[in-house]
């Protein structure tokens, strides 16, 4: 596959970076596709009051994500970056196709094809951000990185589109279809990923330095700055090299990288138990519950979470090297604490309020999300991980990552039918300002460093 790929004369930059970070399409979809689908499913099959079936239904995808990236991570540091995205366009098409062909009211088949899915998806946030960062320059790799979330969240507003769309047929045919079409985007990707080059990084560290050079000049102008980026990687290359035959698991943790996989790991696990996804999840139900409108009704809602969500991740391309990365994410983490913790103020001094206020600022939660912690958490996986335990280390962020989203996606449910809505968002709320913390404790500036840079930093922290 490397040879195919850089025998051609010349592959443009844009379709480089457009492919590289179309795995994200994926993986919105699949976030997306179930807030959608679970109130016709949940008609179809009768599980209105079955919360645990619902939650493992939901939450299945993920917790195969949790396996998927730890794999394909560690897999991606002896095959390639670009090699692993094919194979997970791969189960991704597989997986799409089998959840549409359910059988009636087979709830543990979805659950199991749903968790074969996950591996894919799982895969795809490891793998993506790790060949954006490795093929953009620095100058402009926080923009380029950003463009995954842009990805996430277009996948994601297609998705909803597409539930809309279908929300008419007969409910048996509706929420399989809009399971069933996730393996268009899965297709797109393989073709598109089959003309990629392999990242330069890798190439080099696997001693192929002509290719890696061919690479280069796809996406670098200037003969000079080829020059010392390849220096620069061989060097460090050459390094990890020595160090890679003693590294495992529990490097990850040892004195030379603890700090930066610390940072890595601790923002992929704050994104997720902040909460973001029991809004992308449940919105309907959420509006259901405090509405008393039907779910199914109520998909118009998706759309405009998402919405949002685009018009942030394209206001983080405008503004992504322009501003530092721990500024952004910690007026985002202090926003969407507000957001989670004003319902409940509120609720509790106004008993009578009206119900759509949660709504109002859920979406208030989701326009800080949108530029902040949703894009720049894949910017900080893809480039904070030292070269020697990148893959290793990027597979666990994204498993820890997915972790957060299966409990979430699980829990979400069980809790609001045990409390009120708003005191689950205020616990969510609790999360955000300790994340606040963590960053303002825990994780470096990275903006405008080069790769090489900032694995210096870890080695120098004390």
């Amino acid at each position: 596959m490397d040879k195919v790929a850089v025998s051609e004369k010349r592959i443009p930059s844009w379709f480089i970076y457009f492919f590289g970070s179309f795995g994200g399409i994926l993986f919105g979809y699949d976030i997306g596709v179930m807030t959608g689908a679970l109130p016709f499913l949940q008609i179809d099959w009768g599980l209105q009051n079955a919360a645990g079936t619902t939650g493992w239904i939901t939450s299945a995808v993920m917790f195969g994500a949790i396996f998927g990236g730890a794999i394909a991570g560690q897999l991606s540091d002896k095959l390639g970056r670009r090699k692993m995205i094919l194979y997970a366009a791969i189960v991704f098409e597989i997986g799409s196709l089998l959840s549409g062909l359910a059988p009636n009211n087979g709830a543990s088949y979805l659950i199991v094809v749903r968790i074969f899915l996950g591996l894919a998806v799982g895969a795809s946030s490891a793998l993506v951000p790790a060949y954006m960062s490795e093929m953009a320059p620095a100058k402009m790799r926080g923009r380029l990185t950003g463009l995954n979330q842009t990805m996430i969240v277009s996948g994601m507003l297609i998705s909803y589109v597409i539930d809309f769309l279908l929300k008419g047929l007969p409910q048996t045919w509706a929420w399989r279809l809009m399971l069933g079409l996730a393996a268009v985007p899965a297709l797109i990707l393989f073709l598109g990923v089959l003309k990629l080059p392999e990242s330069p990084r890798f190439l080099i560290k696997s001693g192929k330095d002509e290719q890696a050079r061919n690479v280069l000049s796809f996406i670098r102008t200037d003969p000079v700055e080829i020059d010392n980026e390849l220096s620069d990687i061989k060097e460090t290359a050459k390094q990890e090299k020595k160090a890679a035959k003693t590294t495992n698991w529990a490097s990850l943790f040892s004195s030379k990288y603890r700090y930066l996989v610390i940072a890595g790991v601790g923002i992929a696990a704050f994104q997720q138990f902040q909460g973001a996804n029991a809004i992308f999840y449940y919105i309907p139900l959420i509006v259901q519950k405090a509405t008393g409108h039907a779910a199914a009704s109520a998909l118009m809602w998706p759309i405009i979470q998402v919405i949002l969500l685009v018009v942030g991740s394209l206001f983080y391309i405008v503004i992504a090297e322009k501003v530092n990365r721990r500024t952004l994410i910690i007026v985002g983490g202090t926003g969407m604490a507000l957001s989670f913790l004003l319902p409940a103020v509120i609720n509790f001094l106004v008993p009578n309020a009206n119900p759509l206020m949660i709504v109002f600022f859920l979406s208030v939660f989701v326009g800080f999300y949108s530029f902040t912690w949703a894009p720049l958490t894949w910017v900080i996986i893809g480039e904070i991980f030292p070269l020697a335990v990148r893959g290793r280390a990027a597979g666990l962020a994204s498993s820890v990552n997915w972790v957060g989203s299966w409990l979430v996606g699980l829990l979400f449910p069980v809790m609001t039918a045990h409390m009120p809505q708003e005191m689950v968002f205020a616990i969510f709320g609790i999360i955000c300002v300790l994340g606040v913390l963590f960053v303002l404790t825990k994780v470096p500036e990275t903006r405008g460093k080069s790769l090489e840079e900032i694995e210096e930093l870890g080695t120098n922290h004390k």
